[in-house]
């Protein structure tokens, strides 16, 4: 009976061991599992935080490359000193260019005269031309009736 109560005994003992070890490895089981999720949530934290970080490097990228871009196009244009000096240049040309074209209107505008002066005189010489052959005209048919007068006076 002794040995009966023994393993009886020892069966217990066993049990509450085996219940002792149960419980200690469910209260491990959720240490680890609250540490777990303690994890979890700093990963997911980590997560957002990268995100963050990750739109940041792209929008630092986006305006690296921007500036890249317009700093090529505005190394491509001249500077501004050297747009001054061919702007001057081009005022003086244009000036120069206004002078020239004002001579040359000038020129042309005495040109005109020149020529209705000329033009004037042309018709004033037709005029006069027109004249004098009217009164050679006119002379030579009053000869030619004085000398038809003087013939038929001539002639009985």
């Amino acid at each position: 009976m002794l040995s009966q109560l023994a393993q009886c005994e020892f069966a217990q003992k066993k049990s509450r061991l085996v219940s002792n070890m149960s419980r200690e490895e469910l209260d491990s089981y959720e240490k680890l599992s609250k540490e777990i999720e303690i994890q979890i949530e700093e990963a997911k934290e980590d997560i957002e935080k990268t995100k963050i970080e990750l739109q940041e490097a792209k929008r630092v990228r986006k305006n690296r490359i921007e500036y890249d871009v317009l700093a090529k196009v505005i190394n491509e244009q001249p500077d501004r000193l050297e747009t001054d000096i061919k702007l001057a240049t081009l005022q003086q040309e244009l000036a120069t260019l206004k002078d020239k074209s004002e001579q040359l209107e000038h020129k042309l505008e005495m040109r005109r005269k020149q020529f209705h002066v000329l033009i004037s005189s042309i018709h004033s010489l037709q005029g006069m031309l027109d004249k004098c052959d009217e009164e050679i005209i006119d002379m030579s048919l009053e000869n030619d009736t004085e000398d038809t007068n003087v013939q038929m006076q001539d002639s009985p």
